[in-house]
């Protein structure tokens, strides 16, 4: 079972770069045809809700209040999404965008030494 930590986006050095690497993985899982289509429409949802005329907090009643609303209805949708999906294409798309690819099963791995062979002519 892999661990729920592996699946973060890790850290790229610095927040912009953070946030550009986390819409970078939404994007290619909304594209992802392994992806539930029920899944794809939590993100969208936060954005029509961003873009909407109705709002839980209205900006102009409380300015500041009303813009973190916002903030946290998207960032809730999205988190969700990634966090709903097959965490092996999660980690697919992880290792794609982070260029690090996951260990190699112990399996695949042969502990030998090497021996250099020479031909000899008798």
């Amino acid at each position: 079972m892999t661990d729920k930590r592996d699946l973060i986006v890790p850290p790229q050095g610095g927040v912009l770069r953070n946030l550009i690497m986390r819409v970078r993985l939404i994007l290619r899982l909304l594209g992802d045809r392994r992806i539930s289509p029920w899944l794809k429409i939590i993100p969208v949802l936060g954005l029509l809700y961003l873009v909407s005329p109705m709002d839980l907090i209205p900006d102009i009643a409380l300015p500041v209040i009303g813009e973190l609303d916002d903030a946290a209805v998207l960032w809730l949708t999205n988190y969700l999404f990634v966090e709903l999906c097959p965490p092996t294409i999660v980690q697919e798309h992880v290792a794609a965008l982070t260029g690090v690819h996951s260990e190699t099963p112990a399996d695949d791995i042969v502990d030998a030494e090497s021996v250099e062979v020479t031909e000899q002519d008798d």
